[in-house]
């Protein structure tokens, strides 16, 4: 069968690593963590914070804090808060949150993530959460451009929770729009079909780690698919939620 070159292709790419700047011109990118980074992301602006600045590493977070008088700083490293950071993870991190407040966030793979498509036509932050928003957005916002979804991974390595999470992302865009699917989309796809999603995110190396952590309540908010209308879109290097 010949593919059908004039529909916007949709892939995924499994890890942060696999990110190849130079292609990444005249594309729409979503980067996904689903624990907890873009999770987080999506429930801060969710609950009041103006602007996300996903620093690169602790240095560059402590730069940015110093550049954003006022601003909360969060961040972790290998899944432990960092000292004299507020917790990385959604729920705790909103209720120090206050309204307005700039927030500079750093984690060990997905704030890197997005750091790295900063090439892109568009870069969003996509989760469990937002996915539903965030297909509509995007399929009425770049109707003919190519999308990449990009897991953050943890370290080098494939996550199941970021793969399910492009999955449901994967099928909210075909619901929007006429994507050509690359065979990595289409297995994502296929993982995410009837699938408990809360479990598999339980269930998983990260997951399991969290879990024996007492963080079940915020994996539980992580799974919660389609519940956030937060479209978080970098804008002069920090996210805001885009325009309706």
């Amino acid at each position: 069968m010949i593919e059908d070159e004039t529909r916007p292709s949709l892939h995924v790419l499994v890890r942060r690593e696999d990110v190849d700047a130079s292609r990444l011109d005249g594309r729409v990118v979503v980067v996904i963590d689903v624990l907890f980074a873009t999770s987080t992301i999506v429930h801060a602006l969710a609950s009041g914070a103006s602007r996300v600045y996903p620093a690169f590493d602790a240095e560059d977070a402590r730069r940015a804090a110093v550049a954003r008088p006022g601003a909360l700083v969060a961040g972790e490293y290998l899944a432990k808060t960092l000292p004299e950071h507020a917790p990385a993870t959604p729920l705790a991190l909103a209720a120090r949150l206050e309204t307005g407040r700039e927030l500079v966030y750093f984690t060990t793979n997905g704030t890197r993530a997005i750091a790295a498509c900063e090439g892109a036509a568009a870069v969003y932050a996509g989760a469990l959460t937002n996915a539903a928003a965030l297909a509509a957005h995007i399929a009425a916002t770049h109707p003919r451009t190519p999308v990449l979804l990009v897991c953050a991974g943890s370290v080098g390595r494939l996550c199941l929770e970021d793969f399910i999470g492009a999955g449901h992302l994967v099928r909210a865009l075909r619901d929007n729009g006429d994507y050509a699917l690359t065979d990595a989309a289409l297995a994502a796809a296929f993982a995410v079909g009837g699938a408990d999603i809360d479990h598999l995110l339980t269930t998983s190396r990260v997951g399991r780690m969290l879990s024996r952590a007492g963080m079940g309540d915020e994996i539980a908010h992580a799974a919660a698919c389609d519940s956030s209308p937060v479209v978080p879109i970098l804008r002069d290097g920090a996210l805001v939620r885009a325009a309706a």
